[in-house]
């Protein structure tokens, strides 16, 4: 086999780790805004399968209790979600920026 092709993983990728709390938010997202699973995966970069999975698993361990956000919940959740979107922003520039002065400071 041609080292090439081959990873020490055997060609897969590593298997992502979360954290309780962001699987917690994550099917909060779906359970409480009424979210598509498929949208909130794609939100949050995580595979759909995998946030399905976790919300399959709370609602075996909670029946009947889906509840969907009253307005001004929803509204707070929507300032955090636009807040979020603006520190991934930010995030990205400085990797960027980082990135650019390390190359510059090699040279």
């Amino acid at each position: 086999m041609s080292s090439l092709t081959s990873s020490a993983s055997g060609g897969r990728s590593r298997r992502r780790r979360y954290a309780q709390e962001f699987k917690d938010d994550a099917v909060r997202m779906v359970i409480e805004l009424g979210k598509p699973i498929a949208q909130v995966a794609r939100d949050l970069d995580v595979n759909e399968g995998t946030l399905g999975h976790w919300v399959a698993l709370w609602r075996d361990a909670h029946p009947g209790q889906d509840r969907a956000l009253d307005v001004s919940e929803r509204r707070a959740w929507e300032a955090d979600r636009r807040a979020l979107a603006e520190l991934k922003m930010e995030n990205e520039f400085l990797k960027k920026a980082g990135a650019f002065f390390a190359a510059t400071h090699q040279s």
